[in-house]
């Protein structure tokens, strides 16, 4: 009985020692968007989806105008146009208003494509570095400050962002 009771006390101990020795959690928290900010492939893909966008502009701004142009030709003739080529012009502006229209919607999901093609390894990186530095600093979790759904930060949670910056080598 002495050496069960011996043994039940020395299980209690050992498992109160691990108890102790069990590291406290620690938290970690970052600005996700103002590290992308300060990472040099932002500003390359900030150049590079300034000059897509410009050129979808540039696209649209000449099929508007060409609109333009036939639209007010054909209300400066259409009181002397005949009924035939007055519904035949008609129909030509539909149908470039229509090409218009379609065109705006194609280049929005364009941009929208372009976007991510170009932001995606940008945000990649960025994520891949917080989890090497997360893993590094024996951190349970780490927050993104910049969606701001956290409510209390304490002392205790580790700004990890310098960190990041020299793993990404940016100063």
């Amino acid at each position: 009985m002495k050496s069960v009771f011996k043994i039940y006390v020395l299980g209690i101990l050992l498992f109160s020692a691990g108890f102790a020795n069990a590291q406290i959690p620690k938290y970690g928290h970052i600005d996700l968007q103002a590290l992308v900010q300060i990472m040099p492939e932002r500003a390359v893909a900030d150049k590079q989806m300034l000059a897509f966008q410009k050129e979808l502009e540039n696209a649209l701004g000449i099929m508007q105008k060409e609109f333009q142009t036939k639209y007010m030709e054909y209300t400066t003739k259409k009181d002397s146009l005949s009924e035939t080529v007055r519904k035949m012009k008609e129909e030509d502006l539909q149908s470039m208003n229509e090409r218009i229209q379609s065109f705006q919607q194609s280049a929005q999901q364009q941009l929208e494509n372009k976007n991510a093609e170009l932001y995606k390894p940008i945000l990649e990186k960025a994520n891949k570095a917080v989890k090497e530095v997360g893993a590094e600093k024996s951190l349970v979790y780490v927050f993104d400050m910049s969606l701001r759904v956290i409510l209390y930060n304490s002392k205790e949670s580790l700004d990890i962002l310098p960190f990041v910056k020299t793993k990404l080598g940016i100063q």
